[in-house]
């Protein structure tokens, strides 16, 4: 039995992995839409008058970009941890309003809905031992009582 407990002190290099290959993906997935231009960024940012934002939509479009890249840039560091889970999720939610607006079955809406589940997930759960927050920003607990 104390095998399987000694399992569970894994669970920080578990978070570092997922962190890392997960933020990988999401840096793929997001570069090709930086990378596109403003008019890329226009097509993308139209998406936002489906919330009933119909202003600046290059702005949008760069910015869901920024989210997907930087954002799996900030996950894998472990740095900004929550709030960057955040803007990944309200980013994928309109990932899966566009595509329930479309008309795409669920294997069209099914990958955004999935990776907004693991970053609301993920800013419950925290990042880790192995991360830069954790580094940087001092917890409750290390915190020194004046």
């Amino acid at each position: 039995m104390s095998f399987l407990r000694a399992q569970y002190n894994l669970t920080d290099t578990g978070l570092l992995l997922l962190r890392l290959g997960i933020g990988f993906m999401f840096i793929i997935h997001g570069w090709p839409k930086l990378a596109g231009g403003p008019e890329k960024w226009e097509q993308i940012g139209k998406n936002m008058e489906l919330i009933g934002i119909g202003f600046m939509p290059a702005f949008w479009g760069f910015m869901a970009g920024a989210a997907e890249a930087l954002g799996g840039a900030l996950l894998m560091l472990g740095l900004l941890h929550r709030p960057t889970c955040i803007i990944l999720v309200f980013t994928l939610i309109i990932a899966v309003i566009r595509h329930l607006a479309a008309g795409d079955g669920f294997n069209g809406y099914s990958h955004a809905l999935e990776a907004a589940i693991l970053f609301f997930s993920l800013y419950f759960i925290g990042p880790g031992k192995y991360s830069l927050d954790e580094s940087l920003i001092p917890t409750r607990k290390d915190r020194s009582v004046f």
